[in-house]
């Protein structure tokens, strides 16, 4: 149950996150694919797929990198 919870709120905040890029906020797009790659994650939990983890190391790499480029993006924006 928390488990589809945490999928909804992280499905939530993807949206969000478009929305706000949209917005002339461009580097907000990293933050909707890192949280989109969690929803992928935990989806697949809970669905019990077999994923490779060179796979999902990869994802969460691009993951961690769009959130660096949302975060610098924020940080730039409040300057």
């Amino acid at each position: 149950m928390m488990l589809i919870a945490s999928i909804a709120l992280e499905l939530a905040i993807a949206a969000i996150a478009v929305l706000a890029a949209r917005e002339r906020r461009p580097y907000l797009y990293g933050l909707a694919f890192t949280f989109a790659v969690y929803v992928l994650y935990d989806t697949a939990r809970l669905l019990d797929w077999h994923a490779e983890g060179g796979l999902l190391s990869l994802l969460f790499l691009l993951a961690s990198a769009s959130a660096l480029y949302a975060v610098w993006g924020l940080y730039r924006d409040k300057r």
